[in-house]
């Protein structure tokens, strides 16, 4: 279990486009705090209220010099899409493997919905060396993180 203070798990993977990119949190370390969304799935209400929420903060995210990422187990082609149909302008990745996922120990299933490996709802934030400064779980992947809560640990860290 990935907790504040521990350093946090590096890891590759894709972007979310159609050109299927490769991410690597490695180099995204250094200029600034992190912000890693994890969110279980594109196209559903819960996931998209979420990252359209984010992107309603994306200003304030980028005054505090921070860096946002939503991460699903969604293919690159799906979170293309779902960032063209919201208007979202900040990095989705895709973690199809659930590498990422499991990882940060927030893999789960709904199996009334079909739904195995997806990430649960989850955000950290990462200071320049990769130290989580901020961790919120869901206790209900229905839930939604407290985003006036998440930008004051975005300025502090």
């Amino acid at each position: 279990m990935v907790s504040e203070n521990d350093s946090a798990p590096t890891f590759t993977a894709k972007f979310g486009t159609s050109d299927h990119e490769p991410f690597d949190l490695e180099e995204e370390l250094g200029d600034g705090p992190v912000v890693l969304a994890f969110f279980p799935g594109a196209f559903t209400p819960p996931c998209s209220n979420e990252m359209i929420a984010l992107q309603d903060h994306l200003g304030d995210f980028e005054a505090a010099g921070a860096k946002l990422f939503g991460i699903s187990a969604d293919s690159p082609f799906s979170q293309g899409a779902f960032r063209e149909e919201h208007g979202i302008e900040f990095d989705l990745v895709s973690d199809m493997d659930g590498d990422t996922i499991r990882a940060y120990d927030l893999e789960m299933e709904i199996p009334d919905l079909g739904l195995y490996g997806i990430a649960n709802r989850a955000v950290f934030v990462l200071d320049e060396d990769g130290t989580v400064t901020y961790k919120w779980v869901a206790d209900d992947p229905t839930n939604e993180p407290d985003y006036d809560e998440l930008l004051h640990a975005v300025e502090s860290a």
